[in-house]
């Protein structure tokens, strides 16, 4: 029985690249046309607007529904940083296309070198390289920039996916220092399902499941510290584990 489902898992794989790369082609050219606003907030809105449409169809395509819930959380006039568990390369064209409003992600600069997707790929990113230090510094400006236009940032702060056995890793400073910094309120979203969708352990594997988002409640960034913040984001989030 596990043979059959590892066989299936990876054909499904190949039907989920091939749906992919189709449904990337056909929305990418009205993606583009966000380039051509002259109000970036509009762009980005109508960005994410299609991007949503293509991953609705997509994600149908390959048997993964999703439900959002959370969505009140977000209050008109506001912007946020939004913090998501991270455990497998489904988590990345979920996150973004859910959030509610316009949104950046921080993101790997190695992706643009991708023709066409690059485009598409650094239209949704604030671009960084990990490994230069130059770049998260520039990225980390650039987080702010983005901030006070009035969108959203979208962080993954485990940095990596999960490989672990436990429900979240360790988190890293930047997230929360960008709030401080900022002193935009973070909204965690726990994303559920891709870990079963796209176990870490395999590769080339995808399995039908249905996933989730939920997005918690917002967090003060105000008269607090990088640990406090950081550890009371992480506890929230492993509490709504323990509990779901």
């Amino acid at each position: 029985m596990n043979i059959l489902k590892h066989i299936f898992a990876r054909i499904w794989a190949l039907w989920g690249i091939i749906t992919f790369i189709i449904t990337f082609l056909i929305f990418f050219l009205p993606s583009m046309a966000a380039y051509f606003f002259k109000d970036e907030i509009k762009g980005q809105i109508w960005f994410i607007g299609i991007s949503k449409i293509w991953m609705n169809i997509w994600l149908f395509l390959i048997g993964c529904s999703v439900k959002v819930s959370g969505k009140e959380n977000f209050k008109d006039g506001q912007n946020y940083i939004v913090v998501f568990n991270h455990n497998a390369l489904l988590d990345v064209p979920l996150s973004a296309p859910y959030v509610p409003g316009a949104n950046k992600t921080i993101a790997k600069a190695s992706f643009v070198k991708v023709p066409l997707f690059g485009l598409f790929y650094k239209k949704g990113s604030v671009l960084v390289d990990r490994k230069d230090e130059a770049s998260r510094r520039k990225s980390f400006d650039e987080m702010k920039k983005v901030l006070l236009t009035g969108m959203h940032i979208c962080i993954y702060p485990e940095g990596t996916r999960n490989r672990t056995d436990q429900p979240l890793k360790s988190f890293y400073d930047g997230a929360f220092k960008l709030a401080i910094d900022t002193q935009k309120d973070i909204i965690p979203c726990i994303i559920n399902g891709t870990k079963r969708a796209m176990p870490i352990q395999h590769s080339f594997y995808l399995l039908p499941t249905k996933l989730k988002m939920h997005f918690l409640p917002p967090v003060s960034s105000q008269h607090t510290q990088v640990k406090l913040l950081k550890e009371e984001i992480y506890n929230q989030m492993l509490d709504y584990f323990t509990k779901h």
